[in-house]
């Protein structure tokens, strides 16, 4: 029962990391831009969402609905205003801004908020669990993985199923056609960016209600969005739902066998992978 209890608490976990690596499997589909600052962005919603619980004296969740547009116009306006400027043949000078855009934002909120942790209070959802044939499964870690699956099939509507979607796989395909036909690919990467911190929100809701958080977790979310969207495939938003949850089992099983490997187990599957697969077990396929 131990064993099957970790299998399940690791696929409710692998929910929350698929909501980390669905805003970077958008911005590498749509631009091929490697976002490196994207854990400290998670990092700064957390935060946002964390004052305006405390403002406005609202649950985490409802703040969600002030959260979301406000991360959305940041990613439209830090795209528009920095990230355009800097995407072309050479990878390297994004690389270098999100990366000097990590520090800041890591420094700013050490400013602003200080080392000390914190954490988003939601009450009796922290708490309150299912019981199910002898395995209790959390409320607040079910409503994670319901969410990620739930925003997953959404984006996946958007990308396939909508005028900006096929805005997106056009501008991916071939930028200078993509403008040819009327297509401002500034303003679409700058969609693509609001879209991702939209989705960077939501997750950020959830890191902050499972967990306390400080100015310098970024680093480890960063890792497990990239392990989770690698695992999967780039640019495969099913994938990295799937990637997300092989990387949670994996952390699960570890923890099982010693508290010390969590971690290290969820390496170890990643590194395996991809010495099979380089590109991912679920690689893109357009369609």
């Amino acid at each position: 029962m131990d064993w099957l209890n970790a299998i399940v608490q690791g696929t409710l976990l692998g929910g929350l990391y698929a909501l980390f690596a669905a805003g970077l499997s958008i911005i590498f589909g749509v631009m091929r831009l490697v976002n490196i600052a994207h854990g400290d962005l998670i990092v700064l919603a957390a935060y946002l969402g964390l004052t305006i619980t405390m403002l406005l004296g609202i649950h985490p969740l409802v703040a969600l609905l002030v959260l979301v547009p406000v991360m959305a116009l940041i990613g439209y306006g830090l795209q528009r205003l920095i990230l355009n400027r800097t995407l072309g043949e050479d990878i390297l000078p994004p690389l270098l801004v999100t990366f000097g855009l990590s520090v800041i934002i890591q420094n700013a909120l050490l400013e602003v908020y200080t080392a000390d942790p914190q954490k988003l209070q939601a009450g009796a959802l922290e708490i309150a669990s299912l019981n199910i044939g002898g395995l209790a499964i959390g409320y607040l870690p079910l409503l994670m993985f319901v969410t990620a699956v739930i925003v997953i099939a959404g984006l996946q509507f958007i990308f396939y199923r909508t005028a900006l979607g096929r805005a997106f796989r056009a501008v991916s395909d071939n930028q200078d056609i993509a403008q040819l036909m009327g297509l401002n690919r500034r303003h679409i990467f700058a969609v693509a960016m609001a879209l991702s911190l939209a989705v960077v929100a939501i997750a950020a809701i959830f890191l902050g209600t499972r967990t306390s958080f400080d100015p310098a977790v970024g680093g480890g979310r960063l890792i497990f969005g990239f392990e989770a969207v690698i695992i999967g495939g780039l640019g495969n938003l099913w994938g990295t739902l799937a990637g997300g949850i092989i990387l949670g089992v994996a952390q699960a099983i570890g923890a099982q066998l010693h508290p010390g490997w969590q971690i290290l187990a969820g390496h170890i599957v990643f590194l395996a992978i991809l010495a099979v697969r380089p590109r991912g077990l679920f690689p893109r396929m357009d369609g």
